[in-house]
Order: C-alpha cells, then sequence, then structure tokens
C-alpha cells in the first residue's frame, strides 16, 4: 500500500485535471458541446442502448440526458427507434453522421493530445494510458459508491 501523502498528491492531481477537460472542450465543434460528444462517445462505445441506460453511464439526471439526446438527435448523430421489447421506450444508435462526428471527435483530440504532449515519449505515454486505464479499473470493480447527500449530487 502506497503511504498517505501519494494518496493526498494523487488527489490534489486528479483535482487539477480540470484543465484537461477545459482544454478538450475547446477542441470541440461549435454544434457538439460537451454534452453532446458525450452522448456520441457512450454510443460508439458500447452500442445502442436505452436512454435510461445512457443516463446511468452519464451519470446524470433523466432530463439531462433527454436534453443531450435531443441536440444530437436533431443534428441527425443518433436515430431513436422504439424499443422492441418495450414500445414506450426507445433505443438510441448512432447513424452513419453520428459516426463520422464521433471520427471528427477522435481527430481533435488526437490532435490536441499530440500538440500537448510533444515533449512525452511514446513510453510515456503509453505508461499514462496504462496508469489511467487501472486508475479507472479500480474504480469499476468497487463496490457501490457510498450514498449520495444532496450537496454531492449538485457536483
Amino acid at each position: 500500500m502506497a503511504a498517505q501523502s501519494h494518496y493526498e498528491e494523487l488527489a490534489r492531481q486528479l483535482s487539477a485535471i480540470g484543465a484537461v477537460k477545459r482544454g478538450l472542450g475547446r477542441i470541440l465543434p461549435a454544434e457538439c458541446p460537451a454534452g453532446s460528444a458525450a452522448v456520441l462517445t457512450l454510443l460508439g462505445r458500447h452500442g445502442e442502448m436505452r436512454i435510461s441506460r445512457l443516463a446511468e453511464l452519464l451519470d446524470v439526471d433523466m432530463s439531462v440526458t433527454s436534453r443531450h439526446v435531443a441536440h444530437v438527435a436533431v443534428r441527425g448523430w443518433i436515430e431513436r427507434d422504439p424499443d422492441p421489447l418495450d414500445k414506450r421506450s426507445r433505443i438510441l444508435r448512432l447513424t452513419p453522421a453520428g459516426h463520422a462526428m464521433l471520427d471528427e471527435l477522435g481527430r481533435r483530440t488526437a490532435e490536441m493530445f499530440a500538440r500537448t504532449l510533444r515533449d512525452w515519449s511514446d513510453e510515456e505515454v503509453g505508461q499514462l494510458n496504462v496508469m489511467l486505464a487501472r486508475l479507472r479499473e479500480s474504480f469499476d470493480c468497487r463496490e457501490e459508491p457510498l450514498a449520495r447527500t444532496p450537496a454531492t449530487q449538485q457536483a
């Protein structure tokens, strides 16, 4: 187990990750804000799904998810078809235009990281990828998170 000071420094570093997120936000096309990009990314990664599952993955309220879904649907990036098992529900899936936008987002992101991390070696970028994946997996495999308080639900 690592020393307490290492965990404290990790917490400080992760809280400062907002600068990276802001950098990613600046490269998004004007017509595809962060919430829309998240919808496309999750559908690209997980495939078609119900909006309720998307809300779980986004970890936001259903009303927020509905607004994001409406935004990408109006632009023709997703289809909302009736769920054959429950006609009241809709199945969301990427359209060819949605795949094209997702490809564009991936290209922009890769270019931004290549520019920003130009003084990093391939090995260093690879190590960061491995460690971030391991960190994410450690959280994904743990027990359910502590119950949210009203203050943390707004964060």
